[in-house]
């Protein structure tokens, strides 16, 4: 992004093109290929624009490309990058990077995150990883990362697990192997899958109005470990009658437990209403898969397993 004519703030007005001409060392690292294949805020990104996304990269990789880069904005780069994680079937490194502050500052990151991933997408250590995001020369797995902080240059971060690597000096040193996807069929429709965050209070009306409202599947951002007030126990039931319905927590790390805690609208008595533990999974993330498991025709049993098999 920059400054344009007409706008009071930044705006998407940079091609791939310039951003390849903004770091003089890609061409000491690869030969680096652009192409621009949409210029929008990733606020208003959609999951067809990551499915065409992976369609180009595919062609790419098939006509030689040792691995592939996507930038974007960060405001949705740990589920784009997410969403590919779990599509991507291809041993050559999928990387995505953005920046936190645009060309225009003095501390644009723009240019060094660029160059790191680039050197990750061309490194045999990142081969059969999935997709990966690297921010501020750490290198994350796309399942685990997440946007910490609204404007820092550190925003990203793996709380559930910590970072893949780093870029150091020009090396890519990776701490442990990464977990690709299990493979997932091609998503086939568009379903309708809404994320509830529970709250201080809440009794329950927002979830039925999600249901009444025609939701194919929901996701419930709940407290700690797992749990909700005993009127939205009430309403995930009724639901999961009709339709799944994923519980993941709405804390950074730890995820759902499974059986500890066993008062009504704990995670004992969601699993017995019904409801899908998500347990690692972030609630972003819990609703990209189900989305996925939903838009490929996963019957429920399928679906659960998904979500105990998290890779």
């Amino acid at each position: 992004m920059r400054t344009a004519p007409g706008h009071d703030g930044v705006v998407p007005a940079l091609t791939a093109h310039d951003l390849l001409e903004s770091v003089d060392e890609l061409g000491d690292i690869a030969h680096v290929t652009a192409e621009t294949l949409t210029s929008l805020p990733s606020a208003s990104l959609a999951t067809d624009d990551v499915l065409r996304l992976l369609e180009r990269a595919r062609e790419q990789v098939r006509l030689g490309a040792d691995g592939v880069v996507v930038t974007q904005g960060t405001d949705t780069l740990e589920e784009t990058a997410y969403l590919a994680h779990l599509l991507w079937d291809l041993p050559e490194p999928l990387v995505f990077t953005g920046a936190m502050r645009s060309p225009a500052r003095a501390s644009a990151d723009g240019p060094a995150n660029l160059a790191a991933a680039c050197l990750v997408a061309v490194s045999d250590a990142a081969r059969g990883t999935g997709a990966l995001v690297v921010m501020d020369d750490h290198v994350h797995e796309a399942c685990w990362v997440q946007k910490l902080h609204s404007t820092a240059l550190g925003a990203f971060g793996s709380p559930a697990r910590g970072p893949l690597g780093r870029v150091v000096e020009g090396r890519v040193e990776l701490h442990r192997p990464a977990r690709p996807s299990a493979p997932w069929p091609a998503p086939t429709w568009d379903p309708y899958v809404p994320l509830l965050a529970t709250h201080l209070g809440d009794d329950g009306r927002s979830l039925r109005a999600l249901c009444d409202a025609g939701a194919h599947g929901l996701v419930v951002a709940a407290f700690g470990a797992g749990h909700v007030p005993a009127a939205v126990a009430d309403g995930i039931e009724e639901a999961a009658e009709h339709v799944p319905v994923v519980i993941a927590s709405r804390t950074r790390a730890g995820g759902t437990l499974r059986s500890t805690y066993g008062f009504e609208g704990s995670e004992i008595d969601l699993a017995r209403r019904g409801a899908i533990l998500a347990g690692e999974l972030d609630p972003a993330k819990a609703r990209l898969r189900l989305w996925l498991a939903l838009a490929s025709g996963l019957p429920q049993d399928a679906i659960r397993d998904r979500f105990r098999n998290q890779t």
